[in-house]
């Protein structure tokens, strides 16, 4: 058994849980809901405000499956509770993000805009122009869309323009000219 799988789950207040006969857990809070459907193999006890997650005997399951349902269904609660944030910061000269609807217009040195969709349940707000602020409940969907807006333009290793995560550190080559000099 995990280590981690055994520790139960406590569920915040303002938190609603519930778990149907389908397999499927859906969690309710301030910040939206979000539904899980469950593996069989997997068991969950909802008591006294918390939840405990525990592996079925008759179904031959990986020891690290328990873990990582335990820290799946956390993430879920945490979620809609507080909710999750990425930041992201474009360096360069002449780099921006501008909010357009349902959509961000990136143009970070491309000849042409660039425009991306933002999924359904994360909300966006841009700060200066240059700072993308990416918030939701699934911790998940946050961070596959900012590694999607980062894979847009990576910071490139000689100047370090790009797209990065707030408090990434890109490190920085020398150039041929440092080389040379040598």
């Amino acid at each position: 058994m995990s280590r981690l799988g055994k520790i139960p789950i406590p569920i915040p207040k303002g938190v609603e849980a519930k778990f149907s006969d389908k397999r499927i857990l859906s969690v309710k809070g301030p910040k939206g809901s979000l539904d899980f459907e469950i593996k069989p193999g997997i068991v969950l006890d909802l008591k006294d405000s918390q939840i405990l997650v525990s592996l079925c005997e008759k179904i031959k399951l990986p020891f690290s499956e328990h873990g990582l349902y335990r820290a799946l269904i956390n993430n879920m609660l945490i979620g809609v509770e507080k909710g999750f944030k990425k930041e992201l910061t474009l360096i360069g000269v002449g780099y921006r993000a501008a909010l357009k609807g349902n959509q961000i217009d990136l143009q970070v040195g491309f000849s042409h805009p660039t425009l991306i969709d933002v999924p359904k349940g994360l909300s966006i707000k841009i700060n200066k122009s240059v700072e993308i602020v990416i918030e939701g409940p699934d911790k998940q969907q946050v961070g596959q869309f900012a590694a999607r807006v980062r894979s847009i333009r990576k910071p490139e290793p000689y100047k370090g323009k790009g797209i990065r995560y707030k408090d990434e550190y890109v490190r920085k080559k020398a150039g041929k000219a440092a080389k040379a000099a040598k």
